[in-house]
Parts: C-alpha cells; structure tokens; sequence
C-alpha cells in the first residue's frame, strides 16, 4: 500500500493530500529514510512523522484498504 494511504486510512494523517505534502516536505520516515508519498508500505515498517517540535514513531502492525475508526489504531503502534 503506497504511503500515503496508510496514513490516511490509520488515521495517523486525517486527509490523504495533507499526508502528500508532510511527504513532499520530508517530515516522513520510513525505516530512518525520508520517503516519498508512493513508497509501498509493508508490515513491520517503521514510520517517522514530524508535526512541528512533536514526533511520532509508530510500526505498522496491519494493512488494509479501508478501515472503521475504532479499527484504524489497529493498523499500528506507537515506539
């Protein structure tokens, strides 16, 4: 699953074209790298995001294509 899908569907990232920019600004690591909005997405990852002075680190535990709220903290856990 590309990038930035995960982070919408997981609801790390609340809209999918705000979640393509954080990417083009390369405030988005995937396993230590930055990455870009279309690298695919695989279980065991490691994703890096940095919202101004906060960070957060999160593995990714499950993919799916869509997902319920309830659901979405299912697809990941906070590091």
């Amino acid at each position: 699953m590309r990038l930035d899908k995960f982070l919408k569907v997981s609801r790390l990232i609340k809209r999918r074209t705000v979640a393509n920019e954080a990417c083009d600004a390369g405030r988005v690591l995937v396993n230590g790298k930055p990455a870009k909005a279309s690298v695919k997405v695989k279980v065991g990852d490691v994703i890096e995001i940095q919202f101004g002075t906060k960070t957060v680190k999160v593995e990714v535990l499950d993919i799916q294509d869509t997902t319920k709220k309830e659901e979405a903290k299912d697809l990941f856990r906070y590091l």
